[in-house]
């Protein structure tokens, strides 16, 4: 994805060189001397960030992020100032600038707050998909719910979507708990609002308090400005923490004060920042069980067991199947341009097959079968082998890929049995990171 800049700077050279710099990192970038030319940039161009001093010679800055957050108020802006227009910066930031860089600076600050702004913006882009994707989602029509579990649920959803209690989203891997989530959100009276999706398992321990809380400038090695965590950023909507059970036990901690006091500090700092943030947590771990084993703290799990909501496995939900392949067919039919469907007997066995890895295990045998399929038509000889039971192996071979993949899976699960379910000894075994062991889980639908 292109990430086009809009750089408004009337000192030449300091133009040209900033014009450099982020062109050298694979930024487009068009560049204005004046705040006349950048407004007029700004009306014509789509821009995902603006850059501009505070002092220009016919339109202010301030005057810039105004017109900017007028036009586009997705589009973050960096106020660049001078140190005795201090004051200009902080009115900057009032008004809605995302940061402000005092002159004179190192092109790793600059750098380093252009990154920051451009993930800002594709998190906010991000959102507004999601918005239009799960639009009127008040009838569930994203949700199949055939079966009578799943409707027990969409019952619970319709009463739970209209208050801001805390929601606990229970369930095996695979069952769409983020779906579910994004369908409370966006049921909710903080739908306008951002929905923020922190996945706990895949940040490594020692980054996930920084991620959700944020860090001032220098309160670590590396830490050259200052950073809003995923809490800050989900200001006025919903925060969704999935793999709650893997958070580890000082950012429990601190969690808790969270949902208690609606307040925390970012790491380094000393002020408390107060939110206003609807949290719906996840996981596919027996809390209750982890309590036991110190594991996971009993005040926490009580904090967001307000609400609890489980969601059914696939081997539960054998009414919904066929619906759900007649709709992920239409998906990948319409991204491939295909025109691919199931026989009957192949959506019979499917309803017969108990589906481990849930929906999304259906998802991925859904598209394998319409990728390899040369008939068009999708028959039960030819699903995937482990789900005929092995009768097809009598007829046709492996292809090297499957065999290498199945093996892989049956050591991760053989390590994981040994280590207990502990990811961070298990990736340590592995030699992969805990980020790779859990994609990996993810692809093979292990719990």
């Amino acid at each position: 994805m292109s990430v086009s800049i809009l750089l408004i700077e009337d000192e030449k050279i300091m133009r040209i060189s900033l014009a450099d710099m982020l062109k050298a990192e694979g930024y487009t970038v068009f560049s204005a001397s004046d705040g006349a030319g950048g407004l007029s940039a700004l009306k014509q161009g789509d821009f995902s960030l603006v850059v501009t001093d505070v002092r220009l010679p016919d339109v202010s800055g301030i005057a810039i992020l105004k017109e900017t957050i007028r036009e586009n108020p997705s589009i973050p802006v960096i106020i660049i100032t001078a140190y005795g227009t201090i004051d200009d910066a902080v009115e900057a930031m009032r008004l809605g600038a995302f940061d402000y860089i005092t002159k004179p600076f190192s092109p790793d600050e600059m750098l380093i707050a252009v990154k920051r702004a451009v993930e800002a913006r594709l998190l906010t882009e991000e959102n507004l998909r999601l918005k239009k994707d799960i639009s009127e989602l008040l009838n569930f029509p994203n949700i199949v719910a055939e079966s009578r579990s799943m409707q027990n649920v969409l019952v619970l959803l319709q009463k739970v979507s209209r208050t801001d209690s805390t929601v606990l989203l229970l369930g095996e891997s695979g069952t769409g708990k983020e779906l579910i989530a994004s369908t409370i959100h966006y049921q909710s009276s903080r739908k306008d609002k951002p929905l923020i999706r922190v996945n706990c398992a895949a940040l490594p321990d020692n980054l996930i308090e920084s991620e959700l809380f944020g860090y001032e400038k220098g309160a670590f090695t590396g830490a050259d400005s200052r950073k809003p965590g995923r809490f800050e950023m989900a200001e006025g909507g919903t925060i969704f923490l999935d793999e709650i059970g893997d958070l580890p036990s000082l950012t429990q901690t601190k969690l808790l004060r969270v949902l208690e006091e609606r307040c925390f500090e970012r790491l380094g700092g000393t002020s408390s920042l107060h939110v206003d943030v609807r949290v719906i947590a996840a996981t596919n771990k027996d809390l209750a069980k982890e309590i036991k084993k110190g594991a996971f703290r009993e005040d926490l799990f009580y904090r967001l067991n307000v609400i609890p909501i489980e969601l059914p496995p696939l081997r539960h939900r054998h009414d919904d199947i066929p619906l759900l392949i007649d709709r992920f067919l239409r998906q990948f039919n319409d991204r491939y341009g295909t025109r691919v469907k199931f026989d009957h007997g192949a959506i019979a066995e499917l309803c017969n097959y108990s589906f481990p890895g849930n929906v999304r295990e259906l998802i991925n045998i859904v598209e394998r079968c319409l990728t390899l399929s040369g008939s068009g038509t999708v028959k039960k000889s030819d699903l995937p082998p482990h789900i005929l039971k092995g009768k097809a192996t009598k007829t046709r071979l492996l292809p090297l890929a499957e065999v290498a993949a199945d093996a892989e899976k049956a050591h991760i699960v053989r390590i994981l049995k040994l280590t207990n379910g502990n990811r961070t000894q298990a990736s340590e075994i592995l030699g992969i990171s805990r980020k790779t062991l859990w994609e990996k889980m993810t692809n093979y639908g292990l719990d």
